[in-house]
């Protein structure tokens, strides 16, 4: 029973923070309702393998696959492209599959050559505390939107929608710390279960879309055959290194804290764990889905509930495998209100915001660390409110840097870093030649 209730609140939460990227992508391409269905359940079909493939054969951690936010935001460019006319919908989804293979066979090859260890060596506590921060600022204000019911029913604040979600986001709060361990262990699904039936009970919790067949296998090049482009290339290697570096970051966050949690826990091979990165994001361009990451906020997960074995989550992903196979379970899923998900992973992902200062707590360089962390997080977090239509005009691969916060952000703390270390060697090899 126990791994039972385990395995469902793993699905519970999986499927909560994987609704919001697919919707909100096939709105912006003015996919039909239909479209939008079928995209999900080969997203949902992608988290699933991903996630197997990962915890199996490579990173081996209790890890929850999402859809990426850089490839989120690959997504709602090409939508500008399309809407503004210069590119037609066809080309671009063909490009965008293109995007995803070539990206996968990047880190196929990093992988195959064992590159990803030296490359780990950049990501200290400095870089992964900085990540952390700016990652929850970045997602603040779309839990903030979602919880108001800001673009549930209407666009502006919504009292109908935010009174409830509000009320299960106090539940979500309280339960982790009540005297029950059964309360404790499974406060999200509770939480999400009692917010769904709320919201169904207030007339506001959508309707079921209706499914044309009860069995259906995600179709391969849905969009059509990949399309090369020559820009295409350089913006999915670009793309591919900042996903490493998400990667890196978000592994070690949830290596730690499956580590404190779980002393027998064995060290990750990176190498291969970004061999199954190039496969899961190959298979993205293959099924035209949204090419998957290991999402850092399951750590929160892992301190809220302190579920670590993988044979729970193992299951739950298996669980949103056989969910993308028919089309009614999906249809079931997709209707869950999109203010119940955010507030049931609210508490999880603020939960990040201590695991950064306790990076911060390890570092010893003073002054000069304060200094890294403070140029960081004001690059990081002020680019996120510069609009995307003033830095349009910027070229491709600038863009797609100066349009992610988190990325910035992080590159800024890893060049600033790496330059005061490089300044601090030099230094000694001076003294110890005058010596």
């Amino acid at each position: 029973m126990k791994l039972f209730f385990s395995t469902i609140q793993w699905l519970a939460f999986i499927l909560a923070g994987s609704l919001v990227a697919p919707l909100a992508v096939g709105n912006a391409l003015h996919l039909p309702p239909a479209d939008i269905a079928t995209f999900m359940q080969r997203t949902f079909l992608l988290i699933g393998v991903s996630a197997l493939l990962q915890t199996l054969f490579g990173h081996k951690l209790p890890m929850m696959e999402g859809p990426a936010g850089l490839w989120w935001g690959i997504f709602v460019v090409y939508a500008g492209l399309i809407s503004s006319g210069a590119l037609a919908l066809a080309d671009g989804l063909r490009q965008l599959e293109m995007g995803m293979l070539l990206t996968g066979a990047l880190f196929l090859l990093l992988g195959a050559l064992g590159w990803i260890g030296k490359i780990r060596k950049l990501f200290t506590p400095l870089v992964t505390g900085t990540y952390l921060l700016i990652l929850v600022a970045q997602l603040s204000g779309s839990f903030m939107k979602g919880l108001l019911g800001i673009g549930y029913l209407q666009d502006a604040v919504d009292s109908r929608v935010a009174l409830p979600a509000f009320a299960v986001l106090l539940l979500s709060m309280l339960l982790p710390r009540t005297r029950s361990r059964f309360l404790r262990n499974y406060s999200i699904l509770l939480s999400l279960l009692t917010g769904w039936v709320l919201f169904m009970l207030l007339g506001i919790a959508p309707d079921v879309p209706a499914s044309d067949a009860a069995f259906a296998l995600p179709g391969i090049f849905e969009w059509g055959l990949p399309q090369w482009d020559a820009g295409i290339l350089p913006t999915s290697v670009l793309i591919g290194l900042l996903l490493l570096a998400n990667l890196i970051a978000s592994i070690q966050v949830v290596e730690k804290v499956s580590g404190d949690k779980n002393a027998a826990a064995a060290p990750v091979n990176y190498n291969r764990t970004s061999l199954m990165m190039g496969v899961s994001t190959a298979l993205g361009g293959l099924f035209s889905a949204m090419g998957c990451v290991p999402i850092s906020g399951t750590a929160g997960f892992i301190l809220t509930t302190g579920l670590v074995q993988r044979l729970p989550f193992v299951l739950a992903s298996a669980g949103m495998v056989l969910i993308s196979l028919f089309p009614p379970v999906t249809a079931i899923f997709t209707s869950l209100p999109m203010p119940v998900g955010y507030a049931v992973i609210f508490v999880p992902f603020a939960s990040m915001i201590g695991l950064a200062l306790r990076e911060y707590h390890s570092l010893k360089g003073g002054d000069r660390d304060y200094f890294i962390i403070g140029v960081s997080l004001m690059i990081g977090i002020g680019s996120l409110f510069v609009p995307a239509s003033a830095i349009a005009q910027l070229p491709g691969l600038i863009r797609t840097v100066a349009n992610n916060g988190l990325v910035l952000g992080m590159l800024v703390c890893i060049v600033l870093e790496q330059f005061f270390l490089y300044r601090e060697r030099s230094a000694r090899k001076k003294d110890a030649t005058a010596m």
